[in-house]
């Protein structure tokens, strides 16, 4: 395998600085999730998960994260491959080592990162792609407009349903005409809008506030995109995320993932610090404490989520 050739202190100082990065979004996001144990509703969560959403920055971001990520697994996996190449023959005899157990799981405990970090983009990024179906919301402002009251209004006075309204205007469409055939297929998408609304309403899928249409599925977002294009419906991330942590197993698969997290980031703390340069005698200690308070908190923070939400039946 011919790898390009750069020193490999240069890839450790690398590595530390993106992984400095994802320290602090770790951080961030720890706390960001908490969010979901307010008993708002979801609101707070989910102006969060709006911001987030729509913001053009924060878009940016996401790709430099996504970006980050990356670098910092191609990366880390090509230190321990020119690593294992340049001892290809092993000592004959074990050599007992003062390097501590976590340092010698990093490789393993990052693969295994890999892997659970891919179900959790699986389970909530990808439904934000709408590869994957989920639990969706749209702001009722967006989509309870003039038009629609105007044809549910029309419908009440010729004392039908929207539906049969459409369906009697069908056969009066001059297929010459490309004008009324555009309005009559418009109306049709407006008619399949007015069903998720009143569907809504009558299952209680508003907000508090009267502000978003929640619990809307799959075939729903697809509706109002193709009707509404600038609707801007999103992902109802709280409601899934209380909705899959209801499930004892999924509960423990992500108390796992987080021991396993908590064992990379006990070395990866004052791992940077040492590769940095920014360690000496006199501030081992405080970045070791330092480093065990941050893991402690972000881990403990990132599993009392669904602990609570399982525990406590939140809903």
């Amino acid at each position: 395998m011919n790898l390009p050739k750069i020193h490999s202190i240069t890839k450790k100082i690398t590595v530390a600085l993106l992984g400095g990065f994802l320290l602090v979004f770790l951080m961030f996001h720890a706390a960001a999730n908490l969010l979901i144990l307010l008993d708002d509703g979801g609101a707070a969560y989910g102006a969060f998960c709006h911001f987030m959403g729509s913001n053009p920055l924060v878009k940016i971001m996401e790709v430099v994260l996504l970006g980050t990520i990356v670098l910092h697994i191609v990366i880390t996996l090509w230190l321990a491959i020119t690593n294992r190449m340049a001892r290809p023959v092993q000592y004959k005899r074990p050599q007992k080592s003062k390097t501590h157990t976590t340092s010698k799981l990093m490789i393993w405990s990052g693969i295994l990162i890999i892997v659970c970090l891919g179900i959790h983009l699986y389970d909530f990024y990808m439904v934000k792609l709408g590869v994957v179906k989920g639990e969706y919301m749209v702001k009722t402002e967006k989509v309870q407009s003039d038009e629609l009251m105007g044809v549910i209004q029309l419908a009440s006075q010729m004392q039908m349903s929207p539906e049969e309204m459409i369906d009697s205007f069908a056969g009066q469409i001059d297929p010459q005409d490309q004008e009324a055939q555009d309005y009559f297929d418009k109306m049709k998408r407006n008619v399949k809008v007015i069903g998720i609304l009143q569907s809504a309403y009558m299952n209680g899928n508003v907000s508090e506030d009267g502000k978003w249409i929640k619990h809307l599925s799959y075939d729903d977002r697809n509706a109002l995109k193709e009707a509404l294009p600038d609707c801007g419906v999103e992902p109802d991330f709280y409601y899934m995320a209380r909705e899959k942590f209801s499930k004892w197993h999924i509960v423990l698969g992500y108390l796992i993932f987080f021991v396993i997290l908590f064992i990379h980031l006990t070395h990866a703390f004052p791992s940077a610090f040492q590769t940095l340069g920014l360690n000496n005698y006199k501030y081992n200690k405080p970045i070791e404490i330092l480093g065990k308070i941050y893991t402690w908190l972000v881990c403990l923070a990132f599993a009392s989520i669904p602990l609570i939400v399982y525990f406590f039946k939140l809903q």
